[in-house]
C-alpha cells in the first residue's frame, strides 16, 4: 500500500512532531509512503473567508501537486473533509470536474485510513493515561469519522478512554469563526474543557489539531491540568 502524505499549513508550521508520527505509524501498519515537497495549502482559509475565486488558485495546486492514483492521508479531519465536501462544488462542471472527484475518493484522514483502508487497529502502542475523545465538527459531519477514532485507540495498551457529556458539540473553534466571533468561541470551548474535566480526563485526544489548539488554549487559561493530544501522537507512544 503506498500513500501520498499531505501535511496542513498549521501542522507544518506548529505540530510538525504529529506529522512525523503519523509517518511512524504508517510505517509501522505497512504502508509506503511519500511526500512531495512542492505542496502547500488546500485552499480551505480561503474559501471560509469568502474568497471562493481566490482560493480555486489554491485548490487547482493541490490537484496538480497530488495528481496520479496514490491515496492521499492527512492528520486532519478540517482538510480531508474540505477536498471532499467543497472541492466538487468549487469545479462543478468544469474541466477538471472528473479530476476532483477522483481526488475526493482518495483522500483519507489519517483514522480513518488506518481503519478502512489498511484495516489495522493496533499498532502495538502503550499510553498509561485517562482520555476523552473530541469528534471534530469536520470528522464527524464531512468525513462520518466515529467509530475509527475509538477502535485505535482501544487498542492502546494502559489508555483508559472515558467518554464526555455533548461529545459531538463543536468546540468553537470553526477557523475564522474563533476570529470574527471571539466571545462565542470562547464559551463554547470552555464548555467542552468542563465536559473534558468531568470525566476526570487527563488528556483530550482528537483527530484535529485545530480544535485541540483552541481547546489548549481555554485549558491554559484557566490553568486547567489537562493536556491535548492528536491520535497520531498516541498511537507513536510506547514501542
Amino acid at each position: 500500500m503506498t500513500a501520498q502524505l499531505f501535511i496542513p499549513c498549521f501542522v507544518d508550521q506548529l505540530y510538525p512532531s504529529t506529522a512525523f508520527n503519523m509517518i511512524k505509524v504508517l510505517e509501522k501498519a505497512g504502508c509506503e509512503v511519500s511526500y512531495n515537497t512542492e505542496q502547500t495549502c488546500c485552499g480551505q482559509p480561503a474559501y471560509n473567508a469568502g474568497f471562493s475565486n481566490e482560493s480555486k488558485g489554491v485548490c487547482l495546486k493541490f490537484l496538480r501537486d497530488f495528481s496520479g492514483s496514490d491515496y492521499i492521508v492527512a492528520p486532519s479531519a478540517s482538510c480531508v473533509g474540505f477536498i471532499r465536501s467543497h472541492y466538487q462544488k468549487l469545479f462543478d462542471n468544469s474541466s477538471v470536474h472528473n479530476e476532483v472527484k477522483a481526488l475526493a475518493a482518495r483522500a483519507y484522514e489519517f483514522s480513518d485510513f488506518m481503519i478502512n483502508v489498511l484495516r489495522v487497529e493496533d499498532v502495538g502502542a502503550s499510553f498509561e493515561a485517562i482520555a476523552t475523545y473530541h469528534d471534530s465538527c469536520a470528522g464527524l459531519r464531512d468525513c462520518g469519522i466515529k467509530t475509527q477514532p475509538r477502535q485505535l485507540l482501544s487498542r492502546v495498551k494502559g489508555l483508559r478512554l472515558v467518554e464526555m457529556n455533548d461529545v459531538e458539540t463543536c468546540c468553537g473553534f470553526g477557523g475564522s469563526f474563533a476570529v470574527k466571533f471571539e466571545p462565542i468561541s470562547v464559551a463554547m470551548g470552555d464548555q467542552k474543557i468542563t465536559n473534558a474535566e468531568a470525566t476526570g480526563a487527563e488528556y483530550i485526544i482528537s483527530t484535529d489539531l485545530s480544535c485541540l489548539m483552541h481547546l489548549d488554549g481555554c485549558i491554559q487559561h484557566k490553568n486547567m491540568p489537562m493536556k491535548t493530544l492528536h491520535i497520531a501522537d498516541v498511537l507513536a507512544m510506547g514501542w
